[in-house]
Formats: structure tokens, C-alpha cells, sequence
């Protein structure tokens, strides 16, 4: 797939970009407030309902519904249910408002169900513990049959479904909208974002009116001020990182080559899409930025920020990173593995990048990636806490996830047993030692290892369990220091 990122036009503090760190904020402060409270409340409900008789009461009955309807998801569903998932079935029950409605209507669970009174007592319990609707208030609803609220057209766009989902689409707010605003002012700014929150809910509302579920998010809005940055700069070559499929680079070229990408890509997402993804509210966003902005160029002048250069050369790191946080938010992970590895592969030293790498990698075990990014973490040269701490958590989470099994070298081995004295892991750094004495007797720094995990345990007070190690050391290491000490004592 493809996704451009500009990395000119840093936001310039001369004239600070306020509209941008406002929309952020109401954004944040809505995810973290009302809608936080919310999900909070939920949890404990749901954890209730899973524990209670509702989930074989109305959960059966949701299925068939869902077949009757023609639901898309309706595999997926049977399949969650079937895996005892109920957690996340019955987030997408209570979406589905017709059926709700019938449920609530006793159409469901009828009087004459033997379990009739057991179900009413629980359902009761059950929605007294709901707290009062505030996302599915303001986002938009795509039931059928759903009353039209025009006021979420807007309001959807200040929502988010989940912490990652918010901080990816502010990030790109962010990246697009500093320069969006110092271009329009910042009047014009806001009317205009939010005319493209506007368009992109009824682009999406218009596809997707009568298939069930909520649409919610600011990429759609998001995506109008990338349309806007792309028609503002129309043929000015503009420097941006770009991935095609597992290929990335980063090359100048004229800014309004962007648009007419951004929307095959969303439109080839559309058809691939499993539904996760709302690509019509990206594509709905992508046409009424580019339409605003042709049109105010049409009628006035507008003074188009110049490009900043940058202070040192740009490897496309953060363009990169910014990638794999978007995917990461659209729940994309395989490819936001694939994101963070590029990211890797530009800074092979950056601890912070290797720690996303590897924490999206361990999802498939047994992939090579997953093994490389390891012995990436266990390569990393620094000696600070956090470095120690990211190999020792790093190493633990290998050993008991790596499929077939993990995949240490002798080198490994000896350069985790003195990251692990160190850090004093005595447990672990002693068994590496004893594989390398197992695995690797002629190893010509095995000696040296030996006498470091040997002297680290003295050090630390370990007389006994040093002691232990003296006929390994004067195997293997009868010169060093330690030995002569053991040997004496």
C-alpha cells in the first residue's frame, strides 16, 4: 500500500499554530474525559455480563440476527463466540440497535423461555451498571433505520476508539495542520476543518448508511487538511518519505502528486478492507479539503508558508516512525511491524524503535523478524538502566515466546552474561553460562565470561553460589583472578 509524508515545514513558533494545539487538545481532553468515564463503567459491565447467564441467553440469537441481516461480520462473530470471546461480541451487540431493540422488546428472550425471569433479572442488573451513551450519541450511526442526526456529522470526528487511534490521528493533525493554519489563518482554519470533518462523516455515512455499527475518528477531517496541504503547494517540489508495499524512500517531488495517490490508495484499501478501517471517511475528507482549497485560490491569495531547511540531513526516521504509529492505530499490525523493522533498519541503535519493533513482532513467534529484532535488543551498546532493562525483559519474553525455540549464538550468550552481572540477573546470567559451557566449551571469550559472573556473584555478597562455579573456572579459566580466590577460600 502507499503512504507519502511530507518533511518539509516544521511548525515555526514565531507564529505559533494555536488552532491546531486546540483541536488537539478538545480531542484529547474528549477521549480522556467523557469517553474514558464511559468505557470504564462499560468494563465493569461487561466483565459482569460475561461472568453472568446473558452471553448463552441473547448471544445465539444475535448470530442468527446477524445471518438474517447479512451482517459482514457475521463469521467473524460466529467464530468469537464459538472461542468464548464474549468480551468483544458483545461490544459489537450493543451497537447493533435493531437488535437491541427487540431484545429490550422481549422478542429476544420471550416470556415463554423457561429461563425467561433469570434473563429479565440479569439484563436488568446488566443495564443499570451501563453508564449513560456517550460516544453512540455523538458518533455516527450506520443501523438501519437509525434516526438522522446531522449534528454527528461533526461530532464523530472528536471521537476515538481507542488511545492509539487518537494518537495517531493527532500526530498527523499535527504534521499537517501547523502549516495548513499559518497558510489560511486561523479563522479560516477551524471553519475549514471542520467542513472536512463534515464531508468525510457524509461520504462515510453515505456508503455505509444501513450496515450496522458507529463511525467515529478525526482522520477523516485529518485527511481534508492533507488534501489542503496537497493543493496549496500544487507543483512545488516538496521532499517526503513514501512507502510502496515493503519499499520506502524518501524523494522530492511536486506536492499535488500526492492527492491523486492518497485517494487510489484509499479507494484499493476500500476494496481490500475488512471493515476495521472507515477508508470512505479518508476519501470523503481527501475531496472536500482538495475542493476548499481549490476554491479559495480561485478567489483570493493565499501566502504559502515557505519551506524551513532542515538543520541536518533527514534519513526518514520519523516519517517512518509517524507510519508505523498510524498503522498501529488503524490496528494494522502486521504492517506496522513492517514499518517499525524499516524504522530499524535506517537506526539499528535506537532502543525506542527497536522496543515497538519487537513488541509488534512477538505476534508471530516463529517469524524471522521476530528473532532479528532480538538479537538487535541484545546488540544494543549502551550500559545506562534502561538499556539493561529493555535486554533482561527482552531476553525473558524471547525465551518463553520464540518458536521453535530462541536462536542464541555463543556471542550472544557472552555479551548477555555481562549485560545480565550488571544488571544483576544473576539467575539468568548463570544459566546462559552454563549453556555456553554446554554449547560452546571453545569459545575464546568463555573464560572471561566465566570469571565476570563469578566475580559479580562475590561481589554481591553470592559467596556459595560463586563457589559453585570453581570447577567450571578451573577448567576453563584456571588463569583468572577469581579462580585462584575460590580455590583459596
Amino acid at each position: 500500500m502507499f503512504y507519502a509524508i511530507p518533511l518539509e515545514h516544521p511548525p515555526t513558533w514565531r507564529n505559533p499554530p494555536w488552532m491546531t494545539v486546540l483541536v488537539i487538545l478538545v480531542n484529547l481532553i474528549v477521549w480522556w474525559g467523557p469517553q474514558r468515564s464511559e468505557d470504564k463503567a462499560q468494563e465493569r459491565a461487561a466483565t459482569f455480563y460475561v461472568g453472568s447467564a446473558l452471553p448463552a441467553l441473547e448471544m445465539p440469537a444475535y448470530l442468527d440476527w446477524l445471518d438474517q441481516t447479512g451482517a459482514r461480520h457475521a463469521r467473524q462473530a460466529r467464530r468469537a463466540y464459538q472461542r468464548k470471546q464474549y468480551a468483544p461480541l458483545l461490544d459489537a451487540m450493543s451497537q447493533a440497535t435493531p437488535f437491541l431493540a427487540k431484545l429490550r422488546a422481549d422478542e429476544v428472550v420471550t416470556p415463554a423461555n423457561p429461563r425467561y425471569d433469570e434473563w429479565r433479572n440479569a439484563r436488568r442488573h446488566y443495564d443499570a451498571m451501563l453508564p449513560p451513551p456517550f460516544t453512540a450519541r455523538w458518533a455516527m450511526d450506520f443501523n438501519p433505520d437509525t434516526a438522522w442526526r446531522p449534528v454527528t456529522l461533526l461530532t464523530a470526528a472528536f471521537l476515538h476508539g481507542s488511545t492509539s487511534h487518537l494518537l495517531g490521528n493527532m500526530l498527523f493533525l499535527f504534521l499537517f495542520g501547523c502549516t495548513v493554519e499559518l497558510a489560511l489563518g486561523r479563522t479560516a482554519y477551524l471553519g475549514f476543518y471542520l467542513l472536512g470533518a463534515v464531508g468525510a462523516s457524509a461520504m462515510s455515512t453515505w456508503f455505509h448508511a444501513g450496515q450496522g455499527g458507529l463511525g467515529l475518528g478525526a482522520s477523516g477531517a485529518v485527511s481534508a487538511l492533507m488534501a489542503m496541504y496537497a493543493v496549496l503547494y500544487r507543483m512545488r517540489r516538496i521532499r517526503f518519505f513514501y512507502q510502496l508495499f515493503f519499499y520506502f524512500n524518501y524523494v522530492s517531488a511536486p506536492a499535488l502528486l500526492l492527492l491523486p495517490a492518497w485517494i487510489a490508495n484509499e479507494l484499493l484499501q476500500q476494496m481490500l478492507s475488512d471493515g476495521g478501517v472507515d477508508y470512505m471517511a479518508h476519501l470523503g475528507g481527501l475531496l472536500t479539503g482538495a475542493a476548499l482549497m481549490a476554491l479559495t485560490l480561485a478567489v483570493r491569495r493565499v501566502e504559502v508558508p515557505p519551506a524551513a531547511a532542515p538543520a541536518q540531513a533527514d534519513d526518514g526516521h520519523a516519517a517512518q516512525v509517524a507510519l508505523a504509529r498510524r498503522l498501529t492505530g488503524e490496528m494494522q499490525f502486521e504492517r506496522a511491524a513492517s514499518a517499525w523493522k524499516a524504522a530499524a533498519k535506517l537506526r539499528p541503535r535506537d532502543a525506542d524503535t527497536l522496543r515497538q519493533w519487537f513488541n509488534l513482532a512477538r505476534l508471530w513467534p516463529a517469524g524471522e523478524d521476530f528473532h532479528r529484532c532480538a538479537r538487535m535488543i541484545f546488540a544494543l551498546p549502551g550500559k545506562d538502566d534502561a538499556t539493561l532493562m529493555l535486554q533482561h525483559a527482552s531476553y525473558r519474553t524471547y525465551l518463553d515466546v520464540a518458536k521453535p525455540g530462541a536462536r542464541l549464538q555463543p556471542d550472544d550468550m557472552v555479551r548477555l552474561v555481562r549485560r545480565f552481572v550488571r544488571a544483576r540477573e544473576f539467575a539468568d546470567a548463570e544459566k546462559l553460562c552454563q549453556a555456553l559451557v554446554r554449547t560452546a566449551p571453545a569459545h575464546p571469550r568463555l573464560a572471561d565470561t566465566l570469571g565476570i559472573c563469578a566475580t559479580g556473584l562475590l561481589q554481591a555478597g553470592e559467596h556459595e553460589r560463586a563457589r559453585a562455579w570453581l570447577p567450571q573456572l578451573q577448567q576453563f579459566a584456571p588463569g583468572e583472578q577469581v579462580t585462584r580466590l575460590l580455590a583459596q577460600g
